[in-house]
């Protein structure tokens, strides 16, 4: 089992989940971009409902996702760290943004999404499946 523990910049949230990951990916979407200031977001997605937040209540932006579904971005209203999205698209479950783990050794990312969006220059790797926009998740 992975432990999935983490916490914001300012450590004024922190958040776990029992729960094994359901899904680990590369997100290339625009919106995904904006938020990161950067080409991508790498994402863990887990169960609804079983990550448990402590600190901070977080702020949140609900933005219209790529799909044409809105997205809720939730963040630490003091240092703007990024900590978990709720996706239409994607009801049953909460996307963890991996770059706030206390430990990354085990994530391994297995999919790249909305590749359509993907910035020209950055080569992805052949070996994990890539999807122009949301894999067929089936939730």
């Amino acid at each position: 089992m992975v432990k999935i523990v983490g916490a914001c910049l300012c450590g004024g949230i922190r958040y776990s989940t029992e729960a094994d990951p359901v899904l680990t990916c590369v997100c290339h979407c625009k919106n995904c971009q904006k938020q990161t200031s950067s080409t991508f977001s790498i994402l863990v997605a887990v169960p609804k409902g079983s990550l448990k937040i402590q600190g901070e209540t977080l702020a949140a932006v609900q933005t219209m996702g790529e799909s044409g579904q809105p997205v809720t971005r939730r963040f630490c209203r003091n240092c703007g760290s990024a900590i978990v999205s709720e996706v239409a698209a994607t009801p049953t479950l909460d996307w963890v943004k991996a770059g706030t783990l206390d430990d990354t050794s085990w994530l391994q990312p297995q999919m790249n999404i909305w590749c359509d969006s993907a910035q020209p220059w950055l080569k992805l790797d052949e070996s994990i499946p890539k999807f122009g926009g949301n894999p067929p998740f089936g939730g």
